[in-house]
């Protein structure tokens, strides 16, 4: 393995990218040039945050933008404290069952929810900003009128949407020589540009209440879409706590639901259970481990979270202890627990009814100590396909996450906001007397849908039980587990298997099988996700990045 020569136990391709002033992380390598140069002219982590945020929905327009959702998880080091910025958008008011009774679309005006993301990018910046927003939207409005280079993976990407080159609007971007763009092909998207330029001078209302939301909802109608003005306007992004566990002395943070970061620390709970020499990375201990504890905790998803102004989440009983060790009981070192057990834990909490794969990473630190940790998406690679008239905005398909079952916690209904994958990290060290967080040691989060809080938990593992870098732990070989009727998006159910990638010692693959594992080989690098990971060395202070190398990601610091 000597062309792997990098890390503690030599198996990192880069070595980790170390500094002392700040740090960045994104899944696009120009976006985090973006938020380096933000940082470097004085802004702090928040403002580089609202840059990568906007230009990475332009230069990485296949997994997140204007049209998306996102969470912004923001810490700030002054005071100590940290808080959600939950960007995510509802169903539109004439989304019913009823109207979506012969199935949801994967792609189309009819897959697309209201659009949420922009509220809570702007409001974090109104919060805690402290450069102009012209600064730091001007490289998103470069980007779109001076262009960028499609990457490799991209165009392969585009390559097979076939449907979205067939929308008018999606075409003229990228497809303007009448073939999807290739490796290298410069992209260009001057109507997004004056969007962002709308933005900048009238503000959030520009896009849920002016001339942005009257286009889209104009565009919906001529394409048999449901959106409505009002859908827009009533549209408010939510700051929200976040929600924590202890593991082995370190204090967890993620989103609450609707994200879904409540099933990783699910999963911490359980693993605590057992010894830590158990949890060497790729070992078979470690593996069948945590994918016997993801297999209990997507079902406990699957029973009891949703949005929690529709439902009534049992937060405090799903991260209980006692639930954990509960859980952590049925899990048989020598076996699989058989897919036809798998089902809910028997949470006791007092139950109202309900009332009437593709995501992107970025994280960044400042030279104060302020982070942000966000995700934000479009759902599956290129949303919808539609770019909405002449707003140069390119639609999610997030509806399709919805489920249509009746009693489902995730049920569709108008108004609501579906249960996402999304879900941000940090990691503290301690609690200071008044009970906030202190010495963050860790950030990180990667896209992959149903993958993320397994991928979350695989690096955070290898990261704190077995002390490998973050450089190493991005690259270790990687696992997803599918689990039917668990899968998000439509149709919600899957084939049962352990997709493993084949760097993998085979002894350990063969044992898997043994234990009753429906084990599918994968390519060496062909897992889901793309983590990025930001770690603080708590004696020195010093920063250190790296990226996950299945995708475009660049780790930058300084």
């Amino acid at each position: 393995m000597h062309f792997l020569p990098h890390g503690k136990h030599k198996l990192a391709i880069a070595p980790e990218i170390m500094g002392t002033q700040g740090a960045v992380v994104t899944n696009h390598w120009a976006a985090s040039s973006v938020g380096r140069d933000i940082l470097k002219s004085g802004g702090n982590a928040v403002d580089a945050s609202v840059a990568i945020s906007f230009a990475l929905g332009v230069v990485e327009p296949q997994s997140s933008g204007l049209g998306g959702d996102g969470f912004m998880m923001i810490y700030d080091h002054e005071k100590k404290r940290v808080k959600v910025a939950n960007g995510t958008g509802a169903a539109p008011s004439l989304a019913t069952i009823d109207f979506y009774k012969n199935g949801i679309p994967f792609k189309g005006i009819l897959s697309a929810s209201i659009p949420g993301l922009v509220d809570a990018v702007l409001s974090a910046h109104e919060k805690y900003g402290s450069l102009s927003l012209e600064k730091c939207l001007e490289p998103a409005i470069s980007f779109c009128k001076e262009g960028f280079p499609i990457s490799a993976v991209q165009s392969e990407a585009l390559k097979l949407e076939k449907e979205m080159l067939s929308f008018e609007t999606s075409r003229k971007i990228w497809a303007s020589k009448g073939t999807p763009a290739d490796f290298g092909e410069i992209i260009y998207n001057p109507d997004l540009a004056e969007t962002i330029k709308g933005i900048i001078k009238y503000g959030r209302d520009y896009f849920y209440e002016g001339k942005v939301a009257r286009e889209i909802c104009d565009f919906s109608k001529k394409q048999g879409g449901i959106f409505e003005i009002n859908d827009f306007k009533d549209h408010k992004m939510l700051w929200q706590d976040p929600i924590f566990t202890n593991y082995r002395d370190h204090w967890v943070y993620e989103a609450p639901p609707n994200s879904t970061g409540i099933t990783l620390l699910q999963q911490l709970n359980i693993l605590e259970n057992f010894n830590q020499e158990n949890f060497d990375p790729v070992s078979l201990n470690a593996i069948h481990l945590m994918v016997e504890a993801k297999k209990l905790c997507f079902a406990d998803r699957e029973n009891y979270v949703a949005d929690p102004d529709f439902f009534d989440v049992p937060v405090s009983e799903l991260l209980s202890k006692n639930y954990a060790r509960e859980r952590a009981s049925l899990i048989n070192l020598t076996k699989v627990i058989p897919e036809e057990e798998i089902s809910p834990g028997n949470v006791l909490y007092k139950s109202s009814s309900q009332k009437i794969s593709e995501t992107t990473y970025f994280g960044v630190i400042d030279k104060s100590g302020n982070a942000v940790s966000a995700l934000q998406s479009i759902q599956t690679n290129w949303g919808s396909g539609l770019v909405a008239g002449d707003t140069g905005i390119l639609l999610n398909n997030r509806m399709t996450y919805w489920h249509l079952q009746p009693n489902h916690p995730d049920l569709l209904t108008p108004k609501k906001r579906v249960r996402h994958t999304m879900n941000p990290v940090m990691i503290f060290s301690e609690k200071n007397k008044s009970n906030h967080p202190e010495n963050l040691k860790l950030i990180c989060g990667t896209p992959g849908a149903d993958t993320q809080v397994q991928t979350n938990m695989q690096v955070i593992s290898a990261f704190l039980d077995s002390n490998y870098q973050i450089s190493e732990a991005v690259c270790l070989p990687r696992w997803t587990h599918l689990q039917n009727f668990t899968l998000s998006t439509i149709p919600h159910t899957t084939d049962n298997a352990l997709q493993i990638e084949n760097r993998v010692d085979t002894d350990v693959l063969e044992k898997l099988s043994k234990l009753g594992h429906n084990v599918d080989l994968l390519e060496p690098w062909g897992a889901s996700g793309s983590e990025g990971m930001i770690s603080i060395n708590q004696k020195t202070g010093v920063y250190s990045a790296a990226v996950d190398p299945r995708r475009d990601g660049q780790a930058i610091a300084w």
